[in-house]
């Protein structure tokens, strides 16, 4: 087999055939420039994010020890969203809501839950 590289037996090719080939050329070129930039940008948003140190979603804003709720009472739930803890629990048969502060563990607010 030859090489199909090799200009002296390549078929010559009509100007309509070597101005398509070179606009996709171009076409490539600029698709592969628009991918690379793409990349760029993604990689220098990761690197802005990794360098921030507050606000952080992995749970730094988040440094509670311990909690207090009334002995022996079952947690129904509990929901860390803007820096507070919110927990639903039962001490028998009353059902409240403790919102605490992330960082502190300081009870902000207690909420009775009654029924209607």
């Amino acid at each position: 087999m030859s090489d199909p590289h090799n200009a002296a037996e390549t078929p010559d090719l009509s100007p309509d055939t070597k101005a398509l080939l070179a606009r996709a050329r171009r076409s490539f070129m600029v698709s592969i420039g628009l991918l690379l930039a793409g990349f760029i940008a993604i990689g220098g948003v990761l690197v802005y994010r990794a360098s921030q140190g507050g606000g952080s979603p992995t749970g730094a804003d988040y440094v509670i020890a311990s909690l207090k709720i009334p002995a022996g009472a079952e947690i129904i739930s509990a929901v860390a969203a803007g820096g507070q803890l919110t927990v639903t629990f039962k001490a028998g048969p009353m059902t409240s809501v403790r919102i605490f502060d992330g960082r502190t563990g300081e009870m902000i607010r207690e909420i009775p839950v009654v029924s209607e």
